[in-house]
């Protein structure tokens, strides 16, 4: 079964019969287990992975820029919770896309938007670092994406090879 949660992962858009035939399961079985996912929280939702610089640069003038930064977190931990309540406070701001605890020098990253680096620091300074516990925060903006959720967003190199000829 976790080869179809794979195959989704790579492309919502397969359908219930192309999971069938690329797993050897019946159509129905494929069809039942995505349903049952969605209806328990497994599938949370489907998603588009959009090159956002590629659209702009396509002169689509409708989209606003957007900044995304890494904020990485210090935290004090709290017992027993840890820092569960802490992340799950963070998490509903709707700036934050995603939220981790990690092991290293911080506590938790933050994977944040904004319209500008303005926006994005008036978040750090007024909402996030003034949450009780919260020790520190490192913020790193993204300069330029070259690969997001498995998705390349370079061009593939041009294929300079010699036919081969029969």
């Amino acid at each position: 079964m976790r080869e179809i949660l794979e195959l989704l992962e790579r492309d919502a858009h397969l359908s219930h019969d192309t999971i069938a035939t690329m797993t050897g399961l019946p159509v129905e079985q494929v069809a039942a287990q995505v349903a049952q996912w969605q209806a328990t929280g497994v599938i949370r939702r489907y998603t588009a992975v959009v090159d956002w610089d590629r659209a702009a640069a396509a002169g689509e003038d409708s989209i606003p820029e957007i900044v995304t930064a890494f904020i990485d977190v210090s935290v004090a931990p709290a017992r027993s919770v840890g820092f569960d309540d802490v992340a799950q406070r963070i998490s509903r701001f709707p700036e934050v896309r995603s939220i981790y605890l990690v092991s290293g020098g911080h506590d938790l990253r933050c994977t944040v938007t904004g319209r500008s680096i303005r926006a994005v620091s008036d978040f750090v300074s007024q909402k996030l670092s003034t949450i009780e516990r919260v020790r520190a925060t490192a913020t790193h903006f993204v300069l330029k994406a070259y690969k997001r959720d498995g998705v390349a967003f370079a061009e593939p190199e041009a294929d300079h090879r010699l036919r081969v000829t029969p």
